[in-house]
């Protein structure tokens, strides 16, 4: 294997650790802090501070960008916090059985992105590879498929709009822009964090959190509804949900944060040397590991057709990765030379 492939590698082995953590993470945050935009924000925010500090430290330099590049980081931070939002808003709409499967064909969507607009080919086993992959989450989480008709279209489109942000994060570091993980990061952060505070605005997340602090009596062991100006985000129910400010619940925060922190580093330097193909197989991989830890640590029932899909997924994402490292070691072979001189006439 060589160094390239080793450090391929080795930051996916990163990006599972970080991923399978703050996956976890979150599910017990939420538990005491069940507001979802608002806990982007603070991710959005640790990511910020950490960059801002990087920089102070001369970990990473700015490179200068143009108004049209400017315009582009910006239309593409929208496009990071809006499949953030149609994913939780879908998860209202849709069971997560459904919601899982959906989002398992991200793959074939950032393939057809990749194949109709920037001219990549693959061969047939490749995409074989990736039917074992979806099909194998679809095993792995069936369950209850329910869905309403908003529901699906918004499904579709945050598994479109999840490959389509995969893509464009890879060719913006390594295709015209050349910018690194850090500097990217240094630069979506903030304009992230500002646009996850609307949609938790729009939500009625603030409107509850304010509430929380000026009137605890209102929202413990009551029930407040967060009602914001769209109200097909859905209300936040917390009657049965002991929300407390706490000095523990601000240290989970703080921690949660620094470890998306520490994710988004890793994804957005992973991306940039595996490919934005690989990084969605990764994610479906990601969630079948999710599901083995959960039997572990939250007790979590499965079924036989569970536990096949499971081992289908694995298998799959196996020999993605086998065909992966053949087709990157068969580039990097050096050309063979001659063994005969050839002489004109």
């Amino acid at each position: 294997m060589t160094e390239t492939l080793r450090t391929q590698c080795t930051w996916l082995g990163l990006y599972f650790f970080f991923n399978l953590a703050l996956t976890l993470f979150n599910k017990a945050v939420l538990g005491s802090f069940p507001f979802p935009y608002t806990l982007t924000g603070i991710h959005t925010l640790c990511g910020t501070l950490g960059c801002a500090l990087l920089h102070w430290r001369g970990v990473f330099k700015l490179t200068r960008l143009s108004d049209q590049e400017n315009t582009t980081l910006i239309l593409f931070s929208i496009l990071y916090t809006i499949n953030i939002a149609i994913s939780n808003v879908s998860l209202q709409m849709v069971t997560v059985p459904f919601h899982q499967v959906v989002r398992a064909t991200t793959p074939f969507f950032a393939m057809l992105i990749n194949v109709l607009f920037l001219r990549h080919s693959y061969t047939v086993l490749t995409y074989l590879s990736l039917v074992l992959v979806c099909a194998g989450v679809g095993f792995a989480t069936a369950g209850d498929y329910y869905f309403t008709a908003m529901g699906f279209v918004l499904t579709i489109l945050g598994a479109v709009l999840a490959a389509v942000k995969t893509v464009v994060t890879n060719r913006i570091q390594t295709g015209r822009f050349r910018l690194s993980p850090l500097e990217l990061l240094y630069r979506m952060s903030p304009l992230a964090f500002v646009q996850t505070l609307v949609y938790a605005y729009l939500a009625g997340e603030l409107d509850v959190l304010g509430l929380r602090l000026s009137s605890p009596e209102d929202v413990v062991g009551a029930t407040a509804t967060a009602s914001g100006p769209l109200s097909f985000l859905g209300g936040i129910d917390y009657s049965e949900i002991e929300f407390e400010y706490s000095q523990k619940l601000m240290l989970h925060l703080l921690l949660n944060g620094i470890i998306a922190f520490g994710l988004n580093i890793v994804s957005f330097t992973t991306n940039k040397k595996t490919g934005a193909l690989t990084m969605t197989v990764a994610a479906n991989v990601k969630q079948i590991l999710t599901i083995v830890l959960a039997i572990f640590f939250f007790n979590l029932t499965v079924t036989p057709l569970n536990m096949m899909g499971i081992l289908v997924t694995l298998l799959g994402g196996a020999w993605y990765a086998k065909l992966e490292l053949d087709r990157k070691s068969d580039n990097a072979a050096p050309e063979a030379l001659p063994t005969k001189e050839v002489r004109a006439g």
